[in-house]
């Protein structure tokens, strides 16, 4: 009896805790599963479960370094659980605002097509197709949503610019829903059979709807070692001062990557002879720069010639705001495309026309004509550079501010949140980012602004038109100045 009683008491406790640890095991599996499979789902900023795009293919991105269960791990961490709540409220000024670069008037011309249709969701919708990811922003808290990847960091730090964007004007961002496309080359071509689409990218065309907004390289370009760009314009702008004008050399100097399908590169090729044609052309081999620590590659030790060749990749190419701060003569090969920026140049004033039909003979013209006339050549660096440096930090974001809020009054919706859009903040990204991208990342953070954004300039689309027709004539003049 006794000993049956023994047996009895010992099967209550150990059957029930064996059940316990089952049903443990059963939960962690299934959690585990879960995750796994939301994360197998899940797009993210840096590329995971994302093809590159179609209509500009790159290789696609790999993820070897990682184990399936720290992927998993880090995207549902990363994607899910960084964004906390966050503080909109305005933050108030206590300097006064400044006028806007005249260039800022490029704004409304940008937006005219959708001035008296709007832009609707059906719009939006329609645009998707050529876009890499979806921003909404709603009371201060950005949402993306990811339909195609991006080459290298590109996603990443645009986000991080818009993110500083509302850190910097707190409260004062417009609910806006927007696609954008981070490829180099524009897609929604002006003609009467096109409806007019919004997306915005780093660039665009007269010929194009596409809206151009500051590239992600202002905010740090971590996989070639360029800093943000208020750290990288001092940098330039200090080495262009180690010669003296007389002192720099005197021919035009080139220094890039030819292989990138672009006709007026390989051109430039044959330019190479600083006695026959006045120009020194340099390959930029980028692999040898990762593996040397970026030693031959500084923008700052690329100031010491008179004259800087900008030419074109396989598009639109992000090198231009570089070359323009050396203080040197930009010799610019007739661009197809414009940045944000770029349509406040002046033709022999800011920079000197190279014809991309004669690239040789043209730089032979401009370099002997700035040799022959010092201090005029020395006036266009000068006048660039200055262009150039009052295209601060600052003014970057009032570009961003002014374009945001102007489109914003655009839409005839209201924005929410996509289903399958995820929040991003700041925590989100540095959670994302490796170890040399967090550095680049927080060298770009900013403060709340002190003064309010620049004075817009007022619609002034006659003044733009007129500025494209005199820019037209001095590029199909035959006098170089």
């Amino acid at each position: 009896m006794g000993l049956f009683a023994r047996k009895t008491n010992r099967n209550p406790t150990s059957v029930p805790l064996f059940g316990v640890l089952l049903v443990v095991l059963l939960l962690t599996a299934i959690f585990l599963f879960e995750v796994d499979n939301l994360a197998t789902q899940t797009k993210t900023i840096v590329g995971y479960n994302l093809k590159p795009t179609p209509w500009h293919e790159f290789p696609a991105k790999k993820f070897n370094n990682e184990t399936k269960i720290a992927r998993a791990s880090k995207i549902f961490q990363c994607s899910y659980l960084s964004c906390g709540r966050s503080s909109n409220e305005p933050t108030p000024f206590s300097n006064q605002n400044e006028n806007c670069p005249a260039f800022f008037r490029w704004i409304h011309h940008d937006l005219q097509p959708w001035s008296k249709s709007r832009i609707s969701y059906a719009d939006l919708m329609e645009v998707k197709k050529f876009a890499s990811f979806r921003v909404v922003i709603i009371r201060g808290k950005l949402y993306v949503e990811y339909y195609y990847d991006c080459v290298q960091s590109r996603a990443m730090f645009t986000i991080w610019g818009l993110l500083q964007l509302l850190k910097r004007y707190p409260g004062r961002i417009p609910d806006v829903d927007f696609m954008f496309d981070c490829m180099d080359k524009p897609l929604i071509q002006k003609d009467e059979s096109t409806k007019p689409l919004p997306i915005f990218r780093y660039c665009t065309t007269p010929d194009h709807y596409d809206i151009p907004f500051p590239d992600w390289s202002f905010w740090g370009w971590s996989e070639i070692n360029i800093a943000p760009w208020q750290e990288e314009f001092k940098s330039i702008k200090e080495g262009s001062q180690r010669l003296s004008w007389k002192k720099k050399h005197p021919y035009a100097f080139w220094k890039g990557n030819p292989d990138v399908f672009s006709p007026a590169r390989e051109a430039l090729l044959m330019c190479n002879d600083t006695k026959e044609w006045g120009a020194l052309i340099m390959r930029q081999n980028w692999t040898q720069e990762v593996l040397g620590g970026f030693k031959q590659s500084k923008l700052a030790n690329q100031c010491n010639h008179r004259y800087k060749i900008y030419a074109e990749g396989y598009a639109w190419s992000v090198s231009l705001k570089y070359i323009l701060s050396c203080g040197c003569v930009p010799l610019i090969i007739n661009p197809k495309y414009d940045d944000f920026f770029s349509r406040g140049l002046f033709p022999k004033k800011d920079y000197l026309p190279i014809s991309p039909d004669n690239i040789c003979p043209s730089i032979k013209t401009a370099v002997h004509w700035g040799n022959k006339h010092p201090a005029r050549a020395e006036a266009i660096g000068k006048s660039v550079q200055d262009f150039m440096e009052r295209l601060n930090i600052d003014r970057i974001y009032d570009y961003m501010y002014h374009l945001i809020v102007e489109y914003a009054k655009l839409l005839d919706f209201k924005p929410t949140r996509p289903l399958s859009a995820l929040e991003e903040c700041v925590e989100s990204l540095y959670c994302f980012a490796d170890e040399n991208q967090t550095r680049f990342l927080k060298r770009s953070a900013t403060l709340p602004s002190q003064s309010p954004p620049c004075n817009l300039p007022q619609q002034a689309n006659r003044q733009v038109d007129k500025l494209i027709e005199e820019k037209r004539k001095i590029l199909n003049s035959t006098q170089l100045l």
